[in-house]
């Protein structure tokens, strides 16, 4: 009592003497809460002693919103929160963290609240105070211009699912902030929260309208998207050779194309995406008459369809449109995968769609804030991402477990209302302006965020994050030793497998009887590992030697870079050289495949038995392998393998070998290839 006393007369006194001064630059929205506290430091303005001043601005809002005493709202969570996010170390924050939940469950149910700017000031703020809740850290000078961090808008913006996922929230953070270094404004903040709200009025007015009303009216699906209908930006369906312009929406469950007559469109064609019929959306070239030149289109295939269809994205420069099409068309797919997998069903699988949905409408706000964003869209769409994300299966996994349980916390309907948890993305669905197929009573629902600790799906996403920084940072060496030239590649690939040619040329040596007291040696003690049974020991003693090395290497390269790769580059080509070398080495790959097709022929002509003399012997040569692959043990039959191929170079063998290696060059020569006849393609394809 002592101190907060203290704490008092400090505050008071600094209102009083004009103090705040060097704290706030200019008048924000925490100056009449600091100076209300300094006047008055009790009732529902009381001065919480463990919490900064910020926090307790904060904390005052909050029990201004739920009609709650600060007292009251600190008794409650002393009842309600555990010895560990009670622990002293962590209680400011926690305790702030409870009291914004519980007020954003509230201040979220009006209707355009994102419209509201107290709203929007409100939760950022929030974000403020997060980053500094303790009394006993220092007192932050608070101006217009004040910035968060990315931690706090990872714990503050999923709380309120319209805002933010847990999934994609760290990289929407990155695309708000890439203009103010790593650091979120309140200008830019403000901004995607006002187009965000426009982009949800959007929604609701084309879905309420008659456009395709008689097609999708049996499952209320929302219209996530429209394109096509500017003369200046169409949207071209292409089926076989044809092409023709029309009008492409996206909703929540299908895809529907119109085309384009004088002055009306024809009767949409459906592209089911939320049943399953092995559907694949990718990107794809598509031109006039059936070329391929434009990488502009998106490519649908089903099981219902005969052929595959082509959105073609027509624009000037890049494909970024169909970039983003191809994004927010494979998060409604992957959406529906999720369901069926899962066996999602009810108000469960109502909020899967809306997640899937909020994140379509929340990319749609970006491109509006920030236009020059890359096109990484799918970073901003949580189905996309978990689909690229080392460990997203882990991701989709764990959030459908969490999805699961909200059953059982819909029938212990006291749980929810503790305010330990951030509110669901369908609590949010009605104040959308929105009509559900679900029942009111059934819309109990947590969230993802917990006070004081980690969810498990917020552990998954760790843990993925964290594999993905060392895929890019691998990524990203890869990028650095990438040269130029064939000859140049050349050169590197020789000199990272010089140790593999120089292993190969000792054993050819060896196995060549270059020097015959080595390979004697050689042949002598690999037949008796052979003999013994060892050969398993043998590789097992290889791979452990290897692991060795490696354990080794690392512990004395330990903090030291990997030591660079020298290779002497070749003489530079011209133009004319370079496709000199490419010419040449298309040349040999060609006499390559021909003498691998003429192998295959001879083998053909075999089977079908055409030249008898040489089939008898390779049917009388097949047999006796058979035979001795029955009769005699695995063992013998290696060392028999390894000592025919090992010393038929060896001074006393080299006669024979010699003229075995003839017989069998006369014998496979003599074999004719089986015939083959080339027909040009028939002209009796449908055209269109």
């Amino acid at each position: 009592m002592a101190m907060m006393s203290k704490t008092r007369d400090l505050l008071e006194g600094l209102v009083r003497e004009g103090s705040f001064k060097w704290v706030l630059s200019r008048r924000t929205s925490f100056d009449e809460e600091f100076e209300e506290m300094g006047r008055s430091p009790s009732g529902r303005r009381k001065w919480i002693s463990e919490l900064s001043p910020m926090a307790n601005v904060i904390v005052g809002r909050c029990s201004r919103i739920l009609d709650v005493s600060m007292d009251e709202l600190q008794n409650n969570f002393d009842k309600e929160a555990s010895d560990s996010i009670k622990h002293p170390s962590n209680y400011a924050r926690n305790f702030l963290e409870y009291c914004c939940f519980r007020a954003l469950a509230l201040s979220s149910q009006v209707t355009g609240h994102l419209g509201d700017k107290s709203f929007r000031r409100l939760t950022f703020d929030m974000m403020l105070a997060w980053e500094v809740p303790s009394s006993s850290q220092p007192i932050l000078k608070v101006d217009m211009e004040s910035t968060v961090g990315v931690e706090a808008f990872s714990r503050i913006a999923p709380a309120i699912p319209t805002i933010a996922d847990v999934i994609t929230c760290f990289n929407l953070f990155d695309v708000l902030s890439t203009s103010s270094g790593g650091r979120l404004s309140f200008a830019v903040y403000e901004k995607y929260l006002v187009e965000l709200e426009r982009v949800i009025k959007k929604m609701k007015t084309q879905s309420q309208s008659s456009l395709l009303s008689s097609l999708r009216s049996g499952r209320g699906e929302k219209i996530l998207e429209v394109d096509g209908t500017l003369t200046t930006q169409p949207v071209l369906e292409h089926v076989g050779i044809s092409a023709w312009p029309g009008r492409l929406t996206l909703t929540d469950h299908a895809l529907y194309f119109e085309a384009l007559r004088v002055m009306t469109y024809d009767k949409a064609k459906v592209y089911e995406l939320a049943d399953d019929l092995k559907q694949v959306i990718k990107p794809e070239l598509t031109g006039p008459w059936g070329s391929r030149l434009f990488d502009k289109a998106v490519m649908y295939k089903s099981i219902s369809l005969s052929e595959p269809v082509f959105m073609e994205f027509p624009e000037l420069t890049g494909h970024s449109r169909r970039d983003y099409w191809l994004a927010i068309m494979l998060e409604v797919l992957y959406a529906h995968r999720f369901i069926r997998k899962f066996h999602i069903t009810g108000v469960e699988k109502e909020e899967t769609l809306l997640k899937a949905v909020l994140g379509i409408l929340r990319l749609q706000a970006i491109r509006e804030v920030v236009p020059s964003m890359p096109s990484r869209f799918d970073d901003l769409l949580m189905f996309n991402l978990c689909d690229k994300l080392p460990g997203g299966d882990v991701i989709l996994e764990t959030l459908a477990e969490t999805i699961s349980s909200r059953s059982l916390d819909r029938e212990n309907r006291s749980s929810v209302g503790t305010g330990m948890h951030s509110m669901s993305a369908l609590a949010v669905l009605s104040n959308l302006g929105l009509t559900s197929q679900i029942a009111s009573d059934e819309k109990l629902l947590v969230g993802e965020i917990v006070v004081g600790e980690m969810s498990p799906l917020e552990k998954a996403v760790s843990d993925s994050r964290n594999n993905y920084k060392r895929v890019e940072l691998a990524q990203a060496t890869i990028e650095g030793v990438k040269v130029d030239g064939l000859d140049t590649n050349l050169a590197v690939m020789k000199e990272l497998l010089y140790p593999v040619t120089e292993l190969g040329k000792m054993l050819m040596s060896l196995a060549m009887w270059d020097e015959p007291l080595k390979s004697l040696v050689f042949c002598c003690a690999f037949s008796y590992i052979v003999i013994r049974g060892w050969l398993g020991y043998a590789l097992v003693m290889v791979l452990l030697f290897m692991a060795i090395f490696m354990l080794l290497t690392r512990f004395s390269n330990q903090g030291r870079p990997i030591n660079e790769l020298k290779v002497v580059a070749p003489p530079p080509m011209n133009t004319m050289e370079q496709l000199l070398a490419v010419q040449n080495a298309i040349s040999q790959v060609e006499e390559i495949v021909q003498d691998g097709n003429i192998i295959l022929l001879k083998l053909r002509a075999l089977l079908l038995a055409v030249p008898s003399q040489a089939t008898d012997r390779a049917i009388l040569a097949l047999v006796f392998m058979a035979l001795g692959i029955a009769l005699l043990p695995t063992r013998l039959i290696l060392l028999l393998m390894f000592l025919e191929l090992f010393t038929r170079n060896s001074p006393p063998r080299r006669p024979s070998t010699e003229r075995w290696t003839r017989r069998m060059r006369e014998w496979w020569f003599s074999i004719p290839a089986a015939p083959v006849v080339l027909e040009s393609e028939k002209e009796d394809k449908k055209k269109r």
